[in-house]
């Protein structure tokens, strides 16, 4: 039993697991705002974008420590596919009907679920956890202050 615990619970696994942990926590406060005003992705899928993203972020740090041989091992290239990946599930939600746009707001909420992702995935949790809070801030608080500027111009917004 101890060596299965020391082979598969490492000072290592253990902060692997916390990472993916706090980014898919993260992520899903951000779905759960989403989910109570009504919108497509909610907590399952923002937890699994930001849990994604720290995974590429652990992989390449992974990578570039059993290949500190390597010329210039490169975390970033990582990160930046990371928006690309995203950018794809944010266009696959974002729809064009009866002259307006819908689904804006929630593709930038997976794309902001991504960024907290990779600053977990980095351990820059102090980020991850500020970044959740302005999230939920901007989707409750500033779409309150929307709702009320578009009632009072209901014409010209």
């Amino acid at each position: 039993m101890d060596s299965f615990v020391s082979l598969y619970l490492s000072n290592d696994t253990v902060v692997i697991f916390t990472k993916l942990f706090i980014a898919i926590v993260l992520g899903m406060l951000i779905g759960f705002e989403r989910i109570l005003a009504h919108k497509t992705a909610g907590p399952r899928t923002h937890a699994l974008v930001s849990m994604g993203s720290a995974l590429f972020v652990i992989i390449s740090e992974i990578i570039i420590e059993s290949h500190a041989n390597l010329s210039s091992p490169d975390p970033l290239r990582v990160a930046s596919q990371i928006i690309v990946g995203v950018g794809f599930l944010g266009a696959g939600i974002i729809m064009f009907r009866d002259s307006h746009i819908e689904g804006l707001t929630t593709a930038s909420g997976l794309w902001v679920a991504a960024g907290i992702g990779t600053a977990v995935g980095f351990g820059l949790y102090e980020l991850g956890i500020i970044a959740t809070a302005l999230t939920i801030f901007i989707f409750t608080v500033l779409w309150y202050i929307e709702s009320k500027i578009k009632r009072g111009f209901p014409n010209k917004l």
